[in-house]
């Protein structure tokens, strides 16, 4: 097979999400982006708290949670209160928390 006929096959990452979960805004699209972003959030907070050379129990200790609940935001952040989830990043990790809203 050639290189353009290869091409032709690609599909880009969009269209596999389309294909895979719906467009955007149907139920199943709404819920692959929430999990999603619950994902990037989990990861980044352990990526936040190891660079800081942090263990799970120390940033619990540093921000008044337990290890267990550092460990559920890392492996799947859903259902966490924002004032907590801001405590994390202020007293635990001495970062800020900025939100943004997209349509």
């Amino acid at each position: 097979m050639s290189k353009k006929e290869l091409n032709k096959k690609l599909t880009s990452f969009s269209s596999h999400l389309d294909a895979q979960y719906g467009k955007p805004g149907s139920v199943t699209r709404e819920l692959y982006e929430e999990e999603f972003e619950a994902f990037k959030l989990g990861a980044m907070i352990q990526e936040l708290r190891k660079e800081q050379g942090l263990t799970q129990e120390q940033l619990a200790e540093k921000c008044g949670t337990t290890k267990t609940y550092i460990s559920r935001i890392e492996n799947n952040a859903s259902d966490i209160r924002l004032s907590t989830l801001m405590r994390i990043i202020r007293e635990g990790l001495g970062g800020h928390l900025k939100l943004n809203v997209t349509h």
